[in-house]
């Protein structure tokens, strides 16, 4: 490294090293790219260190912890089941270290620079990287920004003591005896859920008319329900109004309606949404990069800002706050910058939610496709007709196929239930490969598992099931 005012020669510099940077990264590595990588704090982003991988750590502790504290009606029981809560932390920090590690390795195998510090543009081809003990100057061909997105902040809300945002959330070292959570999206619904099934006492606080409000309520009424027999308070139409804190606890006044209502927990846990980090240091104007509103950068369908070979990806573009969204359009840039001819196509991102049952989507949904006048033809199977399903236990579910009518083409499916994360997975594929339900219908699935769900959902589409009565 040259410190200094000597600008260092590089061919792609790629600001953060999320799901989104340091996959780019890789990518422009392999097609022959030099490539510096600088981010101001760990290796794989929020996703890997306060987000992805954390949080689905904690969700899959405290399934264990109700399968083991609650398996009567399988003929299991056990006494004294007990939550080690510091020791769990520790397993979870244990695993973000070994991804974390995963991530270093592949950096360094790639022969990728990587600077652990912020980035500041000089002009649209020149940076300028420093910490508290170095600073050097890059002169780049082509940059990648992908510097991620914040948890929002609430005015009356301000995180701080026992105001917590997400990423506090998941280092807590006791279970918490209350939580109110403000937000019913995926992510409160998570860790709402999730310590709710350590014993928490949790209070929702949803501005909408359900939780969840991203998915057909006929989804989310299976998380709703689930989220009642945790003893889980759902407040729907509610708007918080301010809390007031104490050293032992927080009390929020919120209204529902109209009318005013109060509840007292141990913490208060914000979940409102994202914000794109655009608005820090980076001094995107001096590289002449345009933001749009909500601090968005535009950008066309090869991830190219309004400067041609600046190029940005992940949270700080439109489109769902995702890391596989992110990690998808970080190849697509590498690749363009690499002169071929990838481009984006989000005609099939899934959108998952690790609640209690398991939610997940891709495609079109039913209003979706009906409101683009199209033919439909839907399939809708139950888990609780599936043996594998039964013989797990998790009978709560169901798998529903939305197809073209008139050419039988796929068009989108809507999964809650068990493994539902993984098993969306496999319709994503038929969409893009323009599989119709007749090719899904035909093909043999193992017998028991839950994939015999799609093809069963795919049989009641075409109007032939053959394990419900149609």
């Amino acid at each position: 490294m040259v410190v200094g005012d000597a600008s260092v020669e590089i061919d792609v510099l790629v600001i953060g090293a999320g799901p989104g940077g340091y996959v780019a990264a890789i990518r422009a590595a392999q097609l022959g790219k030099s490539v510096l990588v600088v981010d101001k704090s760990e290796l794989g982003g929020v996703c890997l260190n306060r987000g992805c991988i954390p949080s689905k750590a904690l969700i899959s502790a405290a399934h264990h912890y109700e399968a083991a504290a609650h398996s009567s009606a399988i003929g299991i029981t056990a006494e004294n089941v007990k939550v080690d809560f510091a020791k769990v932390q520790e397993w979870k920090s244990g695993i973000i270290k070994k991804q974390t590690g995963g991530v270093t390795q592949l950096l360094k195998g790639n022969k990728i620079q990587v600077f652990n510090g912020e980035a500041l543009f000089i002009n649209d081809q020149e940076a300028r990287v420093f910490n508290d003990n170095e600073t050097a100057r890059y002169r780049f061909n082509h940059c990648i920004i992908a510097t991620g997105s914040r948890p929002i902040e609430l005015k009356a809300f301000p995180y701080g003591g026992r105001i917590l945002s997400s990423t506090e959330a998941l280092e807590l070292q006791e279970i918490p005896q209350s939580l109110i959570v403000i937000g019913g999206g995926y992510i409160g619904i998570e860790l709402g859920q999730t310590y709710a099934k350590f014993g928490t006492k949790v209070t929702v606080l949803e501005g909408s008319d359900a939780v969840l409000p991203g998915f057909e309520k006929e989804m989310s009424q299976l998380v709703a329900r689930n989220l009642k027999k945790l003893d889980v308070e759902v407040f729907t139409e509610a708007m918080a109004q301010g809390c007031e804190q104490t050293d032992k606890d927080v009390t929020v006044t919120f209204t529902v309606k109209g009318e005013e209502k109060k509840v007292t927990a141990d913490y208060v846990l914000v979940t409102v949404g994202r914000r794109p980090n655009t608005d820090g240091d980076l001094s995107l104007e001096l590289a002449g990069i345009e933001v749009g509103e909500r601090g968005l950068i535009k950008v066309n369908e090869q991830c190219q800002t309004n400067v041609p070979h600046i190029y940005a990806i992940g949270d700080i573009v439109s489109g769902l706050a995702l890391a596989h969204k992110a990690s998808y359009e970080g190849k697509v840039a590498a690749e363009a910058i690499a002169g071929m001819p990838s481009v984006v196509d989000y005609k099939c991102i899934p959108a998952v939610v690790f609640s209690d049952p398991e939610i997940a989507s891709v495609g079109l949904n039913e209003t979706e496709a009906k409101a683009k006048g199209i033919n439909v033809a839907v399939g809708k199977f139950p888990y609780g007709a599936n043996g594998r399903a039964q013989s797990m236990n998790l009978k709560e579910g169901f798998v529903k196929l939305v197809g073209d009518k008139d050419s039988g083409l796929l068009l989108g499916a809507q999964i809650v239930g068990a493994e539902a994360s993984n098993l969306i997975a496999e319709m994503g594929l038929a969409i893009e490969m323009g599989a119709t339900l007749e090719d899904i219908a035909l093909t043999i699935h193992a017998h028991p598992t839950l994939g015999e769900i799609t093809m069963e959902a795919a049989e009641v589409a075409m109007g032939h099931p053959i394990h419900i009565l149609k």
